[in-house]
């Protein structure tokens, strides 16, 4: 069971008391104390998981209000290749990551000065990899070279370039077994060039930590008047379908608790079948922990809807989609028991868009998808050769000095 923050549906226009302190910040003088520091981030931000959360979050936690720039379709298709998701999607996504503070749509590809100018911010943040305009430039070299840049750690073990591969491997093997023969083919088509290796657009295994768990949950216990609000699921590549979804059962009560029941790996593969759940159990829980919408997360939750979880937690009401709602192992309804006192309802949101037909967009332009990782590494390669060969110009330097 993870607490979330609570009743932090609404992207804020000033940051909470805590929200970006520090332990630097608060041992500054009381004068900057009072400063308050605005942060912009900027990216496409497709296909959003927890890593681009934890991206968000560190930014976050440098300054106090955090705004976020998404690029265009056009944009990233010019620089990158086509996009899995469209701008409008991407938007709302951002949107929903309980860190941030403000959107900006359509931002620039390159990152300039004129564009923090804009926006008052004081700096900008990004990854600790690398990223490349068409013709292979830094997009940040202007605001680096001005030093307003800092530097996050990049979320070992996830990318765009894995989850696709994930998809397309259609096997069992990245829900345990990261060292199978197939899924090291998999790195090798999407995550290996053939002229080398780049550590940014790589594939690596992701291993949960209590502590990343802590940073990601950080909210309340049920406060009195709180309406408690149970759904359950797998919550597989948490999408623009889920936020839907969970911002349509926030509007049902004036102050809701919304508290996700994630099912284990093993129970999702058993109803969906396939090579699901695309994301384990633990990737599932950071991506939906940073979900503003969502007050706690409950880890292995069971399939059916019991008398003792409604008890234990509370519950005055649970919410399904409009989905199918596959039978427990027995063939018995999971939600026979809300059914039977009267707290069950089904929740329209209005996008029928699931994981499934996510995959569908991946396999139908696969080949697209392959030749944009391909065509990123390949610029990614050139610049790491390029920085080895000034530093081996550098030491050269160095040692004539010396000499």
């Amino acid at each position: 069971m993870i607490k979330n923050g609570h009743h932090n549906h609404q992207v804020s226009t000033s940051a909470g008391k805590d929200a970006g302190t520090t332990p630097s910040a608060a041992a500054c003088s009381p004068e900057k104390r009072r400063r308050r520091f605005r942060v912009w981030c900027d990216g496409c931000y497709d296909m959003v998981h927890y890593g681009h959360s934890n991206q968000l979050r560190q930014a976050k936690a440098m300054g106090d209000y955090l705004i976020v720039g998404v690029h265009t379709d056009s944009e990233i298709a010019k620089h990158k290749g086509p996009p899995v998701f469209t701008q409008a999607e991407r938007y709302k996504m951002v949107r929903a990551i309980k860190w941030v503070d403000e959107v900006v749509e359509g931002a620039p590809y390159v990152t300039t000065l004129q564009t923090l100018d804009k926006y008052n911010c004081d700096f900008c943040v990004h990854g600790d990899d690398i990223t490349l305009t068409v013709d292979g430039k830094d997009t940040y070299e202007e605001v680096k070279k001005s030093g307003r840049y800092r530097e996050c750690k990049r979320t070992q073990g996830v990318s765009t370039t894995d989850l696709v591969g994930r998809m397309l491997l259609m096997t069992k093997a990245h829900h345990s077994n990261i060292d199978s023969s197939d899924y090291q083919q998999h790195t090798d088509n999407f995550g290996k060039g053939q002229k080398g290796h780049s550590p940014w657009t790589g594939v690596s295994q992701f291993l949960q930590t209590s502590q990343k768990i802590i940073q990601f949950a950080s909210g309340q216990e049920p406060q009195p008047g709180d309406t408690i609000i149970y759904v359950a699921g797998a919550f597989d590549l948490f999408h623009i379908g889920h936020v839907d979804f969970l911002e349509a059962v926030h509007k049902l009560a004036e102050k809701p608790y919304i508290i996700v029941g994630l099912h284990f790996d093993q129970e999702v593969n058993r109803y969906k079948g396939k090579n699901y759940p695309i994301m384990n159990v633990h990737e599932r829980t950071l991506s939906v922990l940073a979900c503003r919408y969502v007050s706690e997360v409950v880890i292995g939750a069971p399939f059916a809807v019991t008398k003792d979880l409604l008890d234990h937690f509370k519950v005055d009401l649970v919410c399904h989609g409009k989905t199918v709602i596959y039978p427990d192992k027995d063939g018995s309804d999971p939600y026979a028991e809300p059914r039977r006192k009267e707290i069950l309802r089904t929740v329209d949101s209005g996008n029928s868009l699931t994981t499934d037909a996510i995959v569908q967009r991946i396999i139908k332009n696969r080949l697209l998808f392959e030749a944009r990782n391909q065509k990123k590494e390949a610029k990614e390669i050139a610049v790491i050769q390029a920085m080895k060969r000034q530093e081996e110009e550098k030491t050269k330097e160095r040692v004539q000095a010396v000499v």
